[in-house]
């Protein structure tokens, strides 16, 4: 027994030394190979980026005579124009509407407006639909807002009328709206009425028809676990980026469509009712313009009738393409389901029933 363990252990020791050289050698060059792999990826990427880079400007440096003629042309001259006066002229309400809306969804509590409202569901509708007033911004704030007020005990019907007044009837976008129409206060008058009936209207609806597991509230809060001026700057540079950038595309299209557009077709839909306010319809609903910018764009559009644009003004702060998106992902897909296409309906009906009156 004794005998044999040394030898046992001497094998084992000549077979490990044996194989200690290549266990030690191996890792060794293996990490030399994946080094060498590496730096030559490194230099392939270098590579690869200074010849795109290189490719990029010798094809600017080529395509920059026919760019030049190109954007010299009419068509580009005037839609060069269309484009710079609506953002520009939407830019500073945008800014603004980002600012005030960052700071009253930051710094007033939800539970505020849970305080505000009557305890009655039928009166709480048309108060909180005048309570969008007091938020001075875009849509994308007030879906967060609305979620928060049934978060916090708000019956739906109110929160969905202060989800649908906000954007439109709040001081920023009716100053705009005067900015945009300078000859045309009755568009600022049929723009609130409009509005508020639909906000109030649809708040109604809910309380009459809509079903709890239609709803479904959010779980938790926006800017939960954040500072106060950490949450501030999260929203701004959030509403920033996305009503900028719908601002950017609304305004791209005005101006395409002003542009590019032949004058017939354009005569041809402006001079039929029907064709005109069902355009101007679908067309807010694709270019999601924000509330504080639309006003504008409607302008630029000359060829349609006052009632055809105050019907792009009251669809598009309530249902568009983001619109629906945020409405689903914070109050669930059968919500916006079933809220998307009556709101569509109703808007138009109310805006033409409103213009009527007015014009």
């Amino acid at each position: 027994m004794a005998t044999t363990r040394p030898a046992t252990t001497g094998t084992d020791d000549r077979h490990a030394a044996t194989r200690a050289p290549d266990q030690r050698v191996r890792p060794a060059e293996t990490a030399g190979d994946r080094a060498g792999a590496d730096r030559a990826a490194g230099d392939g990427r270098r590579l690869n980026s200074s010849v795109v880079l290189v490719t990029a400007l010798l094809l600017l440096v080529m395509v920059q005579g026919p760019m030049r003629r190109a954007l010299a042309a009419p068509v580009m001259q005037s839609w060069m124009t269309v484009f710079v006066a609506v953002v520009l002229q939407a830019l500073p309400f945008l800014v603004l509407g980002v600012l005030l809306s960052a700071a009253l969804a930051v710094f007033v509590p939800p539970s505020f407006f849970a305080r505000a409202l009557p305890g009655r569901p039928a009166l709480a509708v048309p108060v909180a639909g005048l309570a969008g007033a007091v938020l001075p911004g875009c849509e994308c704030a007030s879906v967060p807002v609305a979620g928060a007020l049934v978060r916090r005990g708000v019956t739906p019907a109110a929160a969905i009328a202060f989800l649908l007044s906000a954007p439109a009837i709040n001081p920023v976008v009716l100053t705009a709206t005067a900015v945009a129409f300078p000859r045309r206060p009755d568009m600022v008058l049929g723009r609130f009425v409009a509005s508020l009936l639909v906000a109030c209207a649809m708040g109604w609806l809910w309380q009459r028809l809509g079903r709890t597991e239609w709803l479904r509230p959010p779980a938790h809060a926006r800017h939960d676990g954040q500072s106060k001026g950490a949450a501030f700057w999260d929203s701004v540079r959030h509403d920033v980026m996305h009503a900028g950038g719908f601002l950017v595309l609304g305004a791209m299209a005005a101006a395409t469509l002003k542009a590019v557009a032949p004058e017939g077709w354009l005569r041809t839909a402006a001079g039929n009712p029907l064709a005109a306010v069902t355009a101007l319809a679908v067309l807010a609903v694709l270019l999601s313009i924000c509330s504080e910018a639309d006003a504008f764009v409607a302008a630029s559009l000359t060829q349609f009738s006052l009632t055809a644009k105050l019907v792009f003004l009251v669809v598009g702060p309530m249902i568009d393409l983001k619109l629906f998106a945020m409405q689903a992902g914070t109050f669930g897909r059968g919500f916006a389901l079933r809220f998307a296409p009556a709101t569509f309906v109703l808007a138009i009906v109310v805006a033409v029933l409103t213009g009527a009156v007015l014009w």
